[in-house]
């Protein structure tokens, strides 16, 4: 048996077992989820060992665990694939939107249903499935692998640069892998060249000491709910642009060629817009839906809280507001600049009688890779073989901070090959995986440990 046949036969297992790993409730962010957390690093290291890597650590962290593995049984002559996702998940608000419980994995229409199941868990999981179909229908893999799958990519990764950095040499590889992206369309294979980095901010603004009654005091104490609304208005202009003097300075134009290959892609604006239900798309004036989606910063407000929000009615005047607010970015802008240049804008057009305080929460570098190299050849060889046509090369407008790191750290080719779609509701209620793209995906990967073998 080959490892396509054992993946094909293995199907209904390979999806209880996911299954399996979609209950554990791994909510990097809050708190009161770090055991779940630490189970679901224990149980992806129990279930690595079962398929037969030669190494498996769980490596604690001040925050949350990274997992560690590796099968180097191929040799010395043979490339080292270095394999990147994560196993955490984004909290699962709002939960009367679910349809489903979040973490109780419901198949329908083809998809599975759970918190993770596009980002990244099912993903991780197809890569780890397609090294299994290997080892167990031949023993060995045609390339050396090693694991890092970590608890904190949802918040920023906070502790994956040291341990990279602490294990440089024992991490040394010839490419890596990130299975974290999407595919452009259904049926539509996808290799993601350039990814947006990120800014968070959060924003603070106190006016007086306490609540007050919106009848006594209203008209002669400003508003910080008020005051807010007002900064977050003045961050866009009439155009779409962002209002930030220095914010699009370092910012690499797009060459024609490049909106060219952009224009090229099956992309229909029309589709987009009736898929989400809106009247009418914006943003910035001059580009193209797809190029501001993946090529083009952006700034934009992620919650806004304040006052009271019960049920029914209160006077009053809120004694703070508060926002959080991001910026995706493009090469060559620089998180920590623009986190700057933003809390200082805000700083300077807060009206007087209210107090604003801004603080970054983390950030990511904006990336690129070569769409030409050996490692990426040997992807799109994979894809076609797996899907029957050529795969497309494409800008995402999401961030994966790690992928930066990989570039400076061991300078080698990274691949981009992701197998969820954009609808699948990644960060929403009801996210979902294609089964067929789950299935695909391992067959893809499959076929991509030996391209790339043959490719060194």
């Amino acid at each position: 048996m080959n490892p396509h046949q054992y993946a094909a036969s293995h199907r209904d297992r390979f999806l209880d077992e996911l299954k399996t790993f979609l209950r554990l409730p791994s909510i990097s962010t809050l708190s009161e989820h770090a055991a779940d957390v630490a189970r679901a690093a224990q149980w992806l290291a129990e279930h690595l060992r079962s398929i037969g890597l030669d190494r498996v650590e769980i490596v604690p962290t001040p925050g949350h665990p990274i997992v560690y593995a590796e099968w180097m049984g191929a040799g010395a002559d043979a490339p080292t694939l270095l394999f990147y996702g994560h196993y955490d998940v984004q909290p699962v608000d709002p939960l009367d939107q679910w349809q489903s419980p979040p973490f109780e994995p419901t198949v329908r229409d083809g998809k599975i249903f759970a918190r993770g199941a596009t980002d990244d868990k099912g993903q991780v999981f197809l890569v780890v499935k397609a090294i299994e179909s290997w080892l167990a229908s031949s023993g060995r893999l045609p390339c050396n692998v090693r694991l890092v799958i970590e608890g904190e990519e949802e918040i920023g990764s906070t502790h994956l640069s040291g341990f990279l950095q602490q294990r440089r040499q024992q991490l040394a590889c010839d490419a890596v892998l990130v299975c974290d992206t999407a595919m452009f369309a259904p049926g539509v294979p996808s290799l993601v060249y350039g990814l947006r980095g990120l800014a968070y901010l959060e924003v603070h603004v106190r006016g007086p000491r306490r609540d007050l009654h919106s009848g006594s005091f209203g008209g002669a104490v400003v508003n910080p709910a008020n005051a807010l609304a007002r900064i977050i208005a003045a961050l866009h202009d009439e155009r779409g642009a962002v209002a930030v003097p220095g914010f699009y300075d370092d910012v690499r134009p797009l060459d024609e060629q490049e909106r060219r290959l952009l224009a090229s892609l099956p992309f229909d604006e029309e589709a987009f817009r009736r898929e989400l239900e809106l009247d009418a798309l914006g943003g910035e004036e001059g580009y193209t839906v797809l190029e501001r989606l993946s090529a083009r910063p952006t700034l934009d407000v992620n919650g806004i809280w304040g006052g009271f929000i019960g049920e029914g009615a209160k006077t009053v005047l809120p004694a703070e507001a508060h926002a959080k607010i991001s910026m995706r970015l493009v090469p060559d802008q620089r998180p920590d600049r623009i986190a700057q240049l933003v809390a200082r804008h805000i700083e300077r057009i807060a009206p007087a009688g209210v107090r604003v305080r801004v603080e970054t929460l983390h950030g990511a570098d904006p990336i690129l890779v070569e769409r030409d190299s050996k490692p990426m050849r040997a992807a799109a060889r994979a894809l076609a073989q797996t899907f029957g046509r050529e795969p497309v090369y494409q800008r995402e407008g999401g961030s994966i901070p790690v992928v930066a790191e990989f570039q400076r750290l061991f300078g080698v080719p990274v691949v981009l090959m992701g197998f969820g779609l954009n609808t699948d509701g990644a960060h929403s209620p009801n996210e979902h995986f294609h089964l067929d793209n789950f299935y695909r995906g391992i067959e893809a990967v499959v076929r991509f440990f030996e391209e790339l073998a043959g490719a060194h």
